[in-house]
C-alpha cells in the first residue's frame, strides 16, 4: 500500500480515528462517511488504533489482524470507536477526556511466516498461533520496553491465553503508522 504524498494525508488516518471516537461517546452514534473515500483510505486492510492521554500513557487500542470491512476508512472508524469503548483493560473513555487524547493508526501489511531469529521488535510486529490456530495473539511493533523478540514473543502469547511452552506459530509484519499532529487545543 504506497503512502499518500502530501503531509496532510499521513493525519488524515488518525484524524478520521478522532472523529469517530468524539462523535460516538459525545452523540452514541457511530461516524458514517459522507463523501467516498479515496486513497489508502479507500484500500481494504487491517489496522490498530491505538488512544494515550497527553501524558503517552496507552488509554485504548483495538485492531484487526484481517480486514473485516470494505475499506480502510470504515476499519478505523470500527477500531476507533472499540478502542474507546471495549478495551478491557481500561473503563470507557469519557467526554472530558476527548481533548486530552491522542491518536496513533498503524496499518498493518502482509504477514509472513517467521522463525524466532527472524524477529526484530523495534521493526516487526508479531503475530502468534497455536498449533490448532484457535488462538491468535499480536503485538505491534515498535513498543517502548519491549526490546527482544522473545519478549514481544511471551507478550502477544499471554495477550492470545496460550500457556508459556505452548509449541506456536509465528508470523512476521511491518505497519505503516500514522500519528496525529498536535495541536493546542487538544492540551498537550
Amino acid at each position: 500500500m504506497a503512502r499518500q504524498d502530501s503531509d496532510q494525508a499521513i493525519y488524515d488516518l488518525p484524524a478520521l480515528a478522532r472523529r469517530a471516537v468524539e462523535n460516538y461517546v459525545t452523540h452514541g452514534k457511530q461516524l458514517q462517511l459522507v463523501r467516498d473515500v479515496s486513497g489508502v483510505l479507500a484500500a481494504r486492510a487491517p489496522c490498530f488504533v491505538s488512544l494515550k492521554t497527553g501524558d503517552g500513557d496507552l488509554r485504548g487500542c483495538i485492531g484487526t489482524i484481517e480486514p473485516v470491512k470494505d475499506t480502510l476508512a470504515e476499519e478505523i472508524i470500527a477500531n476507533a470507536i472499540s478502542a474507546a469503548t471495549h478495551d478491557p483493560r481500561f473503563s470507557p473513555v469519557s467526554v472530558e477526556e476527548l481533548s486530552y487524547l491522542r491518536y496513533s493508526v498503524d496499518v498493518l501489511l502482509a504477514p509472513e511466516t517467521a522463525r524466532m531469529e527472524d524477529l526484530d521488535p523495534a521493526v516487526y510486529g508479531v503475530i502468534v498461533e497455536d498449533e490448532t490456530g484457535k488462538r491468535r495473539g499480536l503485538l505491534l511493533p515498535a513498543i517502548p520496553g519491549v526490546d527482544t523478540a522473545v519478549k514481544q514473543v511471551e507478550i502477544a502469547a499471554r495477550k492470545a491465553g496460550i500457556s508459556p511452552g505452548t509449541p506456536l506459530r509465528l508470523s512476521r509484519f511491518r505497519v505503516e503508522r500514522f500519528l496525529e499532529r498536535p495541536t493546542k487545543h487538544q492540551g498537550f
